[in-house]
């Protein structure tokens, strides 16, 4: 195995984030698996990962931290820290589908909010808390997990687009900050997977707005059920790709890994991948003209 690292997941409860944890477990890294109520709502998984990580090389922390909680998630840093020195890597994984199979006009102000609250200002307020120790292990990553649905548009899915293309620029926009000091910022875009997510997804809170779409109002019902039947087929992508994917970012050397990596077996990835190699070509105009062209890292898209 490679060199042990320290590494925080968020979201690790279910989904992408376990799979995540177990995986880096049983290659010996240190895990920070991170969830809300680990002793309450969320006892059973934490109990389940600490299970699993009995007889594997790694090493379990599981610690309380809600992402929409600045003071939560300086508590949580600050006792990785404690616990174990330091951070090497921050995997920003906690997200759900919030409004997604919907019609944005039914989707209330709340659930908008809320949404933005978890899978941006999230990605954000852990990313600030994580990175003053980041920046001294000099070798440092961050993972942010997003989606396809960042890079390309499906219909009824406003709310959840709009949070993933937000998490797209600001990890962009992190990734040119950062790459003068040790830390390089990595977007992983899943596609469709057979995870927990479809049962986090909150149904429009304002549905009686539809009425007047007339036959149109069922089309996301319709299309969503589509898509939910693919994945419900045994040949449905294996959601450990993603995790796999994870590590095998973790285990590229630093200033070597690419910005983007789409993970998209259901779909063929050809739309996001198209999208990212003409965005990277145009980003390399931008940044020569301002004279920034130092700053475009972006590793195996030339």
């Amino acid at each position: 195995m490679k060199s042990r690292k320290n590494i925080l997941i968020t979201g690790a409860a279910a989904g992408f984030g376990a799979l995540i944890a177990r995986t880096l477990l049983a290659q010996g890294h240190t895990v920070f698996a991170t969830m809300r109520d680990p002793k309450s709502r969320n006892a059973s998984k934490a109990q389940a990962l600490a299970a699993y990580s009995q007889g594997k090389p790694g090493k379990l922390h599981v610690l309380e931290l809600d992402v929409t909680s600045e003071a939560s998630a300086d508590a949580a840093l600050l006792r990785a820290v404690e616990l174990e020195g330091g951070l090497d890597v921050l995997i920003n994984n906690a997200g759900g589908g919030h409004g997604l199979g919907a019609y944005a006009e039914a989707v209330s102000m709340e659930q908008f909010e809320h949404a933005f609250n978890v899978n941006v200002f999230g990605v954000q307020c852990v990313t600030r808390a994580a990175l003053p120790s980041l920046r001294k292990s000099g070798k440092a990553l961050i993972v942010n997990i997003s989606s396809i649905m960042g890079r390309i548009v499906l219909p009824y899915s406003a709310t959840y687009t709009a949070t993933k293309y937000a998490v797209e620029g600001l990890s962009e926009s992190y990734r040119y900050e950062l790459s003068g000091l040790g830390v390089d910022v990595v977007l992983i875009e899943p596609g469709g997977f057979p995870t927990e997510f479809f049962s986090s997804i909150d149904a429009p809170a304002h549905a009686e707005r539809l009425e007047s779409y007339g036959p149109l109002a069922d089309a996301p019902a319709r299309m969503y059920a589509g898509f939910a039947e693919m994945l419900g087929k045994p040949d449905a992508p294996n959601p450990q790709l993603v995790a796999d994917a994870v590590l095998r970012i973790i285990e590229t050397p630093g200033g070597q890994r690419p910005l983007r990596v789409v993970v998209d077996p259901l779909l063929g990835g050809q739309a996001p991948e198209a999208l990212n190699k003409t965005t990277h070509s145009l980003q390399k105009d931008v940044l020569g003209a301002l004279g920034q062209q130092d700053l475009l890292v972006l590793k195996g898209l030339d």
